[in-house]
């Protein structure tokens, strides 16, 4: 089962797209909600390089490192990355007069229901917005 999500970013291309990819960017918004934490993120985005985000709890009761590789990358439009799971994942950028639309596409896990794991990462994808807009220029 695919899983697609979206928000519309109010800051330019150059911005949005920088701030995805920047591992220091990565760490201020990568987590679904306040009680975790992304400490590391190492990208290599090329095909066929790899991303590894560090994910924790604050109170250090659980972590995960998040990674795969990038199967897919057109500069400022389009990322896809394989999980280690072997799951797609496919993020594009629109530029629109309003901002930067990211959809987000997902192949779902059999772990958590369709409806966690779409609110799970629609809230980064949200933190991902407050983030970004909240950039001075």
């Amino acid at each position: 089962m695919k899983i697609t999500i979206e928000t519309l970013v109010n800051k330019q291309l150059d911005i949005v797209w920088n701030a995805w990819i920047t591992p220091e960017c990565i760490t201020k918004w990568n987590f679904a909600s306040d009680d975790w934490c992304c400490p590391r993120a190492e990208v290599d985005l090329v095909q066929g390089g790899r991303f590894n985000y560090r994910m924790e709890a604050k109170d250090a009761s659980m972590a995960f490192d998040f990674e795969g590789t990038f199967t897919k990358v057109i500069d400022k439009g389009y990322i896809q990355y394989e999980l280690d799971d072997n799951r797609l994942v496919d993020i594009e950028f629109i530029a629109t007069p309003a901002g930067v639309k990211v959809i987000e596409s997902f192949e779902a896990e059999d772990e958590n229901s369709a409806q966690q794991q779409r609110q799970g990462w629609l809230c980064i994808l949200e933190n991902f917005k407050t983030y970004v807009e909240g950039l001075t220029p």
